[in-house]
């Protein structure tokens, strides 16, 4: 049965798992039916952060325009333009054994594309949540919904994986950001174009 996080809680992914090595982070939404004259288009992302807290390079910037980190470890399955329907509208695989080992932390982030155009922000957008699971067995471990009205925001941070010694853990972050992906980047160290 998945744990359901609350704000700030932590728990262990491999503590109780011994052996665990691929997990898939499935990140939803639904947008609330305000017209804003344009369709919503909220893109996940993953950043792979060193202890520094930012990124070593940009190819640890996971994302729409980089499906694959170089070694494997996180492989982002593709952008779903709309988020139609029921249960996770993208994916992110990870392989915790092909992390790199500079890499401390992993964070999960949803980002509204093309916000400030469009007049949009998570407002607009229900029933956000981040849920990992067992890629092997398709058992869902966690689960955290972002419970929050972030009214003005225009990204998330839903949270993030890290190494505790050996253990993989996951904190359920759920903070937002103005400013959208440029913001996330300038925040985690990723030069943005």
């Amino acid at each position: 049965m998945p744990i359901n996080l609350s704000k700030g809680q932590k728990v262990s992914l491999t503590k109780g798992n011994p052996g665990l090595k691929n997990v898939v982070v499935g990140l939803g939404w639904d947008v609330n039916q305000f017209d804003t004259g344009g369709d919503f288009d909220l893109d996940a992302a993953a950043f792979l952060l060193a202890g520094t807290g930012k990124v070593s390079r940009t190819e640890d910037f996971v994302f729409y325009g980089n499906l694959s980190h170089p070694s494997g470890s996180v492989v982002h399955q593709g952008d779903n333009l709309t988020g139609v329907g029921d249960g996770d509208d993208e994916q992110i695989k990870i392989d915790l054994s092909k992390v790199p080992d500079n890499i401390e932390k992993i964070a999960f982030t949803v980002t509204i594309y093309e916000a400030e155009q469009r007049r949009q922000n998570f407002g607009q957008v229900s029933n956000a949540f981040i849920r990992i699971y067992n890629e092997v067995t398709g058992e869902e471990m966690l689960r955290y919904d972002l419970g929050e009205d972030f009214s003005i925001e225009t990204a998330a941070v839903f949270g993030e994986l890290y190494k505790n010694g050996s253990e993989w853990k996951f904190n359920a972050i759920g903070s937002g950001y103005q400013g959208g992906l440029a913001a996330l980047c300038a925040s985690f160290g990723v030069d943005a174009e």
